[in-house]
């Protein structure tokens, strides 16, 4: 824990990198400043909870985590998970759903699961990540088009089926003002700026909105500050308060219904759920942001380490307003290319953000809607990794596909939660269906080429793992030899694996074996691995079982044993 801190302060950094950090906090600051807002207004609550998240989770993850570049805040993967919490439990539900996942991320941390991104499968993350990017981008139609919705309930085709109905509803000038605002964030990279593209794009279609309307009035398009209001100390206002985050329990804030949502066990098993998913998608994606940082900048981070940190940013943000929050890739990558190199450059990110909300509430409630939707439509884009998804299409076996497709379309018609849990699943089964064509179980002729078998001994070639699912085949294969055989060697030279389906199925054969006056031999097999078989009953027993070093010193019992059967 702390470890990315001491080991910056242990390395004494020069002036020059204390500059260079300070610069590519500022800039990374530019970038979170209006993505954090559009994403908190995606999940559904109002802009200043991405805010406050990228100030407190920036600040505490930086300062605890195990990477020293990783910058985080609210992420766009997390939308369709929190989404619906807000919709079903309001912004207290959604809260103390973060705070959950926060002690499950600790938890993992210690538990040492830090290697959790490397048995993902890859067709998963791209299914669902790709997944994830439509649903957004379908989200953000009613905006970008200023459609007369009042309400988008139910499930993915339910809200699809509302838009498309509401389609005779579009608005001229937000479309306008949001095709602005995307073709200026689609041309801008060719300029080559070191201004971020989506700030210019922001200016652009916020001083075109307010320039039309100031020139025709009658021209008017929703923004945060029309959107959204706030009431404090009894001062009402419109888009953002300009005031510090403050500190309150977020069992305390309302739920759907209005009303405080309280602390029971009841709400904690009706979130546990969500949390896990928070908890389990947060560590993806900052373990994977941690890994493509660790290949920008040639450091390396401790992924437990990492883990217990996001924890603890989870934990503190939702005292104090923030959602949910994890390592974010394109902040990351723009730290590093910034000249970032320790957590410094993330704690002037967040002060950055927390002086803008002090300084620039006013401004930032001109922001149109219409351009909010459209930098999230970016967003959906880059992160769906639509070149990757047809990619695998065309390259992936049959059984990745679907693996694929699966989680992609699970993750758009229902959720994320039971994407990566069939996902999941369904991977596991298809490798356990690979794995059983991995174990190789076959008999040596008697007219081998290197060994000349004795009469009424059967030899059996055991190679690979033998687990639950290559069990039965062995226990099928070696239970069914020919009544003339009085003697089985089975040779494990190449098994490396002995799970507990394995030993009874041994277990199984031996019982076979010997109620039908016949003696098995165990060749070489691996010492930890014998002791498991006698922990299990499976010992030595003369004539019976017997246990030999080299297939010759077993052919050589072998014949022993079936002379004195004679």
């Amino acid at each position: 824990m702390f470890s990315a801190l001491k080991k910056s302060i242990a390395s004494q950094p020069s002036a020059h990198e204390i500059q260079a950090n300070i610069l590519a906090g500022l800039t990374v600051g530019v970038i979170a400043l209006p993505l954090s807002m559009a994403l908190a207004i995606a999940s559904g609550v109002p802009p200043q909870h991405g805010l406050y998240t990228a100030i407190i989770a920036g600040i505490f993850i930086a300062l605890s985590g195990g990477s020293k570049v990783n910058i985080s805040g609210p992420t766009a993967a997390f939308i369709v998970v929190l989404l619906p919490i807000v919709q079903h439990y309001g912004l207290g539900g959604l809260l103390v759903s973060g705070f959950m996942a926060g002690i499950i991320l600790i938890l993992m941390g210690l538990g040492k699961l830090g290697k959790l991104i490397e048995i993902v499968p890859y067709p998963v993350t791209v299914g669902f990540t790709a997944g994830i990017g439509l649903v957004i981008a379908t989200f953000q139609i009613k905006d970008f088009f200023g459609l007369d919705i009042t309400l988008m309930s139910g499930h993915y085709l339910d809200k699809l089926v509302i838009i498309l109905q509401s389609l005779s509803s579009i608005r001229w000038q937000e479309t306008l003002v949001g095709s602005l605002t995307l073709t200026t964030l689609l041309l801008w990279p060719r300029f080559h700026s070191k201004i971020p593209g989506h700030l210019v794009a922001l200016l652009v279609g916020s001083l075109v909105a307010w320039l039309l309307h100031s020139l025709f009035p009658e021209f008017n398009v929703a923004t945060i500050g029309s959107r959204f209001h706030y009431e404090i100390n009894g001062l009402s206002g419109n888009g953002i308060p300009p005031t510090l985050p403050a500190f309150e329990w977020p069992w305390n804030l309302p739920g759907a219904d209005g009303k405080p949502v309280g602390l029971s066990f009841d709400l904690v098993r009706l979130l546990l759920p969500s949390a896990i998913t928070i908890a389990i998608l947060g560590s993806l994606e900052s373990l994977l942001c941690a890994v493509v940082a660790d290949g920008m900048s040639g450091k390396r981070h401790n992924p437990n380490d990492e883990l217990i940190g996001q924890g603890i940013g989870n934990m503190v943000s939702p005292l104090f307003g923030g959602l949910p929050a994890t390592a974010a890739i394109a902040r990351t990558a723009a730290n590093i290319k910034s000249g970032g190199s320790m957590p410094l450059s993330s704690v002037i990110h967040s002060l950055f953000i927390l002086v803008s909300i002090l300084l620039l509430a006013p401004l930032l409630a001109y922001i149109p809607m219409a351009s909010m939707a459209a930098l999230l439509l970016m967003v959906a884009w880059n992160m769906s990794e639509a070149k990757h998804f047809l990619r695998t299409l065309k390259i992936a076996p049959l059984d990745d596909v679907i693996v694929l497709l699966l989680c992609f379309l699970l993750t758009v018609l229902f959720d994320m939660t039971i994407a990566v849990a069939v996902g999941m699943g369904l991977a596991a089964m298809l490798f356990i269906r690979k794995s059983i064509h991995l174990a190789d179980i076959a008999e040596i002729e008697h007219d081998h080429q290197d060994y000349q078998l004795p009469d009424k001994v059967a030899v059996y070639d055991i190679n690979g793992p033998l687990f639950f699912g290559t069990a039965q085949k062995a226990l099928k294969t070696i239970s069914s030899v020919t009544p003339e055989v009085r003697v089985v060697i089975l040779d494990m030279s190449e098994v490396s694996m002995l799970d507990v389906s394995a030993i009874i199925a041994m277990e199984s054969i031996a019982e076979a074996l010997s109620s039908r006056g016949i003696a098995m031999i165990i060749n070489n097999l691996q010492p930890r691995m014998i002791l498991k078989l006698r922990r299990a009953g499976i010992r030595k027993r003369k004539n019976t079982i017997e246990f030999s070093r080299s297939l010759p010193e077993a052919l050589k019992k072998a014949k022993k044993i079936s002379a004195q059967q004679d």
